[in-house]
Order: C-alpha cells, then sequence, then structure tokens
C-alpha cells in the first residue's frame, strides 16, 4: 500500500474511453472527472493530468457524436465532451479512430500512455493510472520496479483486471469514491 503525503508530485493519466464505457456498462451513468481528479489528488501537487481520447468517424465525417461501436456521448457531441474534459482541469490527447480496409477498427492509445508516463516520470513521485486494462502490467511493473515511482491505479473495480489491481502499489475503487459517478 502506497503511503499518500502532501508533497508528492502526482501524474494523472486517464483512459478515457475505458473509462467512459466502463461507467456506462456498469452504472448507466456518467462520470464527473472534476471529482475524479480532486480524488485522486488527495490533496497532493499535482502535475498534470492527461487524459486520452479518440475522435470517433461520425465526427470526424459529420460532426456528430456516436463512437464506432453506436454509443451516443451526451447531449452536444463529443467536442462538448472533451471541451467539459478540458474544463474539468484535463489536458487531452486526441487521435482519429483508425479504419482498415475491410472495416477493421482500432482506437487505442496504449502506447501513447505508456510512454508520456515513462517520459513524465522523473517529474513525478506517483503515477495514476485511471483505467482497467491488463495491458498496463508491464508499464506498472516498470515504474514501480524501474524507476522507483509509486503506482495507483483507478478504476471501476468489477471492470478491473486483477493482475492489474494486483501489481500497483495501491488500487482506487471508483465504485467506493463519492460524487465520482453520475447517473443519467
Amino acid at each position: 500500500m502506497l503511503v499518500k503525503h502532501k508533497d508528492q508530485r502526482v501524474g494523472i493519466f486517464i483512459d478515457i474511453q475505458n473509462l467512459y464505457h466502463s461507467a456506462k456498462n456498469i452504472h448507466r451513468a456518467r462520470v464527473n472527472y472534476k471529482e475524479l481528479i480532486k480524488a485522486l489528488v488527495a490533496g497532493r501537487p499535482l502535475i498534470r493530468a492527461i487524459g486520452y481520447v479518440v475522435k470517433s468517424e461520425q465526427s470526424i465525417i459529420s460532426g456528430e457524436a456516436s463512437r464506432s461501436e453506436g454509443a451516443r456521448l451526451a447531449p452536444g457531441g463529443e467536442a462538448a465532451f472533451f471541451e467539459a474534459l478540458e474544463k474539468s482541469g484535463i489536458e487531452l490527447r486526441m487521435k482519429d479512430l483508425q479504419i482498415f480496409a475491410g472495416g477493421m477498427k482500432k482506437a487505442d492509445w496504449d502506447v501513447g500512455m505508456a510512454v508520456d508516463a515513462i517520459r513524465m516520470a522523473n517529474s513525478l513521485d506517483t503515477v495514476v493510472l485511471v483505467t482497467g486494462d491488463g495491458d498496463f502490467i508491464p508499464l506498472v511493473e516498470y515504474l514501480k520496479w524501474g524507476l522507483g515511482k509509486g503506482v495507483e491505479v483507478a478504476a471501476f473495480g468489477r471492470s478491473a483486471s486483477a493482475k492489474l489491481k494486483e501489481t500497483a502499489d495501491s488500487f482506487i475503487d471508483l465504485d467506493r469514491v463519492p460524487r465520482v459517478i453520475l447517473k443519467k
């Protein structure tokens, strides 16, 4: 268990798509990103909070808000959602949805998120990864053992990789953080 102290410099890296869909599918709700950041920082100095998003094909083509799977974002569309994230203090990294010949679609930021966390690690004491994706286990191990950083993982417990929860110094179950989940 990682002990939090008021001088720990914190960097937060948020897998927005993972969090958005987990909240939607588990709770039929949205995430209050401002409260999320506040809870994760826990009174410590925040160096940066970065969110990783993918612009859907519909927003690219027509400006509408829809994901490739057909899931609708809040009224006002993707642009309004991204603006709300930025107003919550999250710096956004965006990329377009990749559509391959044959219709296969790819939309992940795993490598970009890992590279940013490693690149910024020297300026941080604690890295907070907001994702339940087990693909981040090697990143957690490298940050902890290779760079000596504290690593916290925050996600909805029911959708997070058990091994990821076990590997992190501490796991923050967002199901148990007040005001993070907003009912629709």
